[in-house]
């Protein structure tokens, strides 16, 4: 049996540590592949080890577990899979500056000793966000936690490596690359941030070489190109013009003479020339800008490298080597208008690419470096998107799927190489020399799972040496980048490849990738499509096929069937809430002020719908925050509401009482019941289709005002009436019991406690394990939930009278209701018990208007206030309840408060000043203003008038 009573007030921070023990403790949310139920799997977005969590994890965290835990309630074999990143660059970027501080570098400590620190970071890291993730109450399996460089996922890194190297989709090559000097590795084309900045576009000569004489001829003595790079001109190999440009045709295969250099360059025509920009001439750098290169290799251009990886000028730079980069830049400005070949000098607002984690704007450099072919890779995710039988994944919102094409169609080939310590070491070793030497761009080298299978390899490849000196080989000191490792998430974290590795693709499945995979959502935000999501499937569509066969026997090779798509927490003034910017909020500000549910509800409530950013109001002098606050006040009302019907259920449960009789049920009972029915059918559906934010706000609005504003304050006098209450306490048992189920995936911890108090189970048992509740479609009726809804309305309406004419509680006082529908005044006769109860109403009459002219001529002209509902006429007669004199007075200043308050804003909407010049925000707001005082002048002048 329940309690008699809960505590008078709800302690978040008690109730939620208990229940989250118990879960874990019990292995709640630990599921065995081979049990019952349709599978369904989340593996949860790893979060970085680089520190702790923000406030967009937390959202994050809430929609994923909102969504599991419905499935749960459903009776699927549920499993969410939690884990973490070893986010290379972040972390090594992070140690380094620790060291960097102490007067140390990496080189000082050693790679072994380095990669020691980094671990007992991630340890800390790691540990902080795992237990962040916990106070936020995730059902996760805890037992099944992973992370990136564990033994497992570096197993599947590997083999995923060897085998993407054996279809032809890895190659080792010399390409150019976005290079970080910050970090001195080489970063993706992802990892690159566009940044506007302030600069220069620098107008140089380049003289022609031909004699003077031919110049003349020509009507040229040089070309003037434009730069915002001038340092990289040391690198010239030719100048481009559009080959349709009539004003440089007789020059193309011409050559100029570099200004500082010397160096003989030629003219080459190119279509990636616009003639239309800047003078029509472009300096071509192949070795120091991406489309230069590609302009190279169509002219088969030398490429000509003068900047280093440290991003100081290299020896190819003459006299300008040694100088940091943006120092030569000056220098050769400097130089070139010594020589008299300065134009001119304009300033310029353009683009520059800078390193999201180097911080630094990143150099395009060549650099011998690992790639995957990522167009056949892309190919295959376009043709799944196209399939005329179902488009896979499925976005949510669909509008995504464009992002994800768009991003799949002209594909540049991936660079997965990163020049650090702290990562994936790439499998490939170097074949050094019989004795050792140094790795070269040309030193051959073998790919394989571990040293035995790469000394075999290197062998049986390049013979097996000399006796005293046999193959030496060294393993490759890069590291991959750290997407490529979280593009095998979906799977390596299931188990494979299992026994499925050694190229042996015969071999058995783990059962959990055999039966969760593939997984049922991804849940990310979309700022992260093109870095993970892309990643994923084009990894899957390599690793996950046996040919043209999905493995397993599956139906799919694709990691996830749906990709449900959120978007960004905003700050109170709209900015994207992040640690770089200062605005960010620790999430365990607000659970330690308010609870976790509260926040939890907070942040999936705001959703106005999948995409869309939401907005979380916060006081930084305070930590408080009144969308968070306003859930805290929810959970605070459930709680009311629960001990209510805890002191009024005569000590008996929902499964004790049972389900009411049909035949003894209320209006209000049957009204409540098609409520309760009409929520399950909508909550479920918006659960299922990912409309979250919707649920909350339909389970908001029929907790709070349907049954606590209206149910419980209907039923409070049948639960005092032994003739009347059981049917009350039956239907209030079930209907308080089915929404904290409905509530669950929302407010777990609330929800948990309120419903062992409610049903009296014993502690090891969940509510969180329990059943979704059955639809009682016999119970929905449209037509009562829009009769009742002009019930509520007709009793407001009287409660504002009673409000107007300053009644006291205690007062009593005639109602009067006229209607021509006779199907309203039924309703309103069969509720007079209930009307009465709520509005204290002396006697209540419902009363066709021609009854009710009979009726006021039969008494005389008796003062009554009246108000109007739709079809509805409310009367409420006053005369001799109240000082009328008195009410007079007070509606007299209303109307010449609202008279005064129209006159000022029409007054300011027709000064042109303030209607064509104030903000349109300004202006509406003005507007709306004026339209709330003409109604309450127009209202105070109808009650004075009815005052007669």
């Amino acid at each position: 049996m329940p309690e008699a009573n809960l505590p008078k007030t709800y302690d978040p921070a008690g109730t939620e540590a208990r229940w989250q023990q118990a879960w874990e403790a019990s292995g709640a949310f630990h599921p065995d592949p081979g049990a019952l139920g349709e599978p369904f799997s989340v593996v949860i977005p790893p979060p970085n080890v680089t520190g702790s969590l923000h406030m967009g994890h937390a959202f994050n965290t809430a929609l994923i577990d909102t969504i599991v835990r419905f499935q749960r309630l459903r009776g699927r074999n549920v499993l969410c899979l939690p884990g973490t990143d070893h986010a290379s660059i972040a972390v090594q970027t992070i140690l380094e500056k620790q060291l960097n501080a102490g007067g140390q570098r990496k080189e000082d400590l050693g790679r072994e000793a380095f990669l020691e620190r980094a671990w007992e970071w991630k340890a800390g890291s790691g540990g902080t966000i795992v237990g962040q993730l916990r106070r936020l109450g995730y059902s996760v399996d805890w037992q099944r936690e992973r992370f990136t460089l564990d033994a497992g996922c570096s197993a599947a890194v590997i083999e995923a490596f060897n085998r993407l190297h054996e279809q032809g989709l890895i190659y080792r090559g010399e390409y150019l690359v976005n290079w970080c000097p910050a970090s001195g590795s080489a970063v993706s084309d992802l990892e690159v941030e566009m940044k506007e900045v302030d600069g220069h576009l620098w107008h140089f000569r380049y003289p022609l070489s031909a004699p003077a004489t031919a110049a003349a001829a020509i009507g040229r003595t040089h070309l003037e190109v434009a730069t915002t790079r001038p340092e990289t001109l040391l690198g010239d190999t030719a100048v481009a013009v559009n080959p349709s440009d009539p004003r440089y045709a007789a020059l193309v295969g011409q050559t100029l003479t570099l200004p500082l250099v010397g160096r003989q360059i030629p003219i080459v025509a190119d279509e990636h020339v616009e003639a239309e920009f800047g003078t029509g001439c472009v300096k071509v750098t192949p070795a120091h800008d991406p489309n230069d290169f590609a302009i190279g290799q169509r002219h088969q251009l030398p490429l000509i490298t003068v900047i280093a990886k440290d991003g100081t000028m290299n020896a190819a730079a003459g006299r300008f080597a040694g100088l940091d980069r943006f120092a030569a830049r000056q220098a050769v400005v400097a130089a070139m208008e010594a020589e008299g070949c300065l134009v001119k000098v304009e300033p310029y607002r353009h683009s520059v690419p800078f390193s999201d984690r180097g911080k630094v704007p990143v150099e395009p450099l060549l650099s011998t470096q690992w790639f995957v072919q990522a167009e056949p890779l892309a190919a295959r995710c376009r043709e799944a998107l196209a399939n005329p039988s179902g488009a896979e994944p499925l976005f949510v919102p669909e509008r995504w799927s464009k992002v994800y094409r768009d991003w799949l169609t002209d594909i540049r080939d991936w660079c997965i190489s990163r020049q650090l310590w702290w990562g994936h070491r790439i499998p490939a070793w170097f074949v050094v020399s019989e004795t050792g030497g140094a790795i070269s761009d040309s030193t051959p080298y073998v790919v394989a799972r571990d040293q035995a299978e790469a000394q075999a390899k290197a062998e049986a490849q390049f013979g097996t040496g000399t006796h005293a000196h046999p193959v030496v080989l060294e393993q490759d000191p890069d590291v991959l980048d750290t997407w490529f490792s979280s593009g095998l998430w979906p799977f390596s974290t299931l188990g494979w490849p299992g026994e499925r590795a050694q190229g042996a693709p015969g071999g058995p499945e783990p059962a959990d990738l055999a039966r969760w995979y593939p997984t049922s959502v991804l849940v990310t935000g979309f700022d992260i499509i093109f870095f993970w999501v892309a990643r994923m499937t084009m990894m899957a569509s390599a690793l996950m096929q046996d040919g043209e066969i999905p493995v397993g026997g599956r139906d799919t090779w694709m990691p996830f069937r749906d990709v449900y798509i959120h978007g960004l927490v905003r700050d109170e003034n709209n900015r994207k809430m992040s640690k770089s910017a200062g605005n960010g909020i620790d999430p365990l500000l607000l659970i330690e002020r308010y609870g976790a549910d509260a926040l939890r509800f907070a942040l999936v409530r705001e959703v106005a719908g999948a995409g869309q950013d939401i907005r979380l109001d916060y006081d930084r002098k305070s930590d408080t925050s009144a969308t968070v606050e306003g859930a805290r006040n929810f959970a605070n009302k459930l709680w009311n509401a629960t001990r209510f019907a805890l002191m009024n259920l005569g000590g008996e449960t929902p499964a004790s009482l049972g389900e009411p009789e049909p035949a003894a049920l209320q209006l209000a009972d049957r009204w409540i019941l098609s409520r309760l029915a009409r929520v399950n059918q909508g909550t479920a559906e918006r659960y299922t289709g990912y409309g979250l934010g919707e649920a909350a706000k339909g389970l908001y609005e029929f907790a709070w005002n349907e049954v606590c504003d209206w149910y419980l304050e209907l039923i409070k006098r049948r639960l005092q009436d032994p003739a009347q209450q059981r049917t009350a306490r039956q239907v209030l048992a079930k209907v308080l019991s089915e929404l904290l189920v409905m509530l669950h995936p929302l407010m777990p911890h609330l929800s948990e406690e309120l419903w062992h108090g409610l049903s009296g189970e014993a502690e090891s048992t969940f509510l969180a394990l329990q059943s979704w509740p059955a639809l009682n479609e016999a119970a929905l009726n449209d037509q009562l939930e829009a009769s009742f809804a002009e019930l509520i309305e007709a009793i407001r309406v009287v409660r504002n009278l009673r409000a107007v004419a300053g009644l006291k509680p205690s007062q009593s006082a005639p109602v009067r209701f006229l209607t021509v529908r006779s199907e309203l005044a039924a309703l309103l006769r069969e509720a007079t018990a209930d009307i009465t109860a709520l509005t204290r109403a002396e006697r209540v009459e419902v009363l066709s208007p021609e009854q009710a002219e009979a009726a006021s001529s039969a008494k005389g002209n008796q003062r009554a206030l009246a108000g109007v509902s739709g079809e509805l006429q409310v009367l409420l007669p006053i005369e001799g309840l109240v000082d009328l004199d008195a009410l007079r007075g007070r509606l007299e200043k209303d109307l010449a408060k609202a008279e005064k308050e129209i006159k000022g804003l029409a007054g300011r909407l027709a000064n042109p000043n303030f209607a064509g010049k104030a903000p349109p925000a300004v202006v509406a707001e003005c507007r709306a203003n004026l339209a709330e005082a003409e109604a309450q002048a127009a209202l105070a002048r109808k009650r004075l008038a009815d005052l007669g």
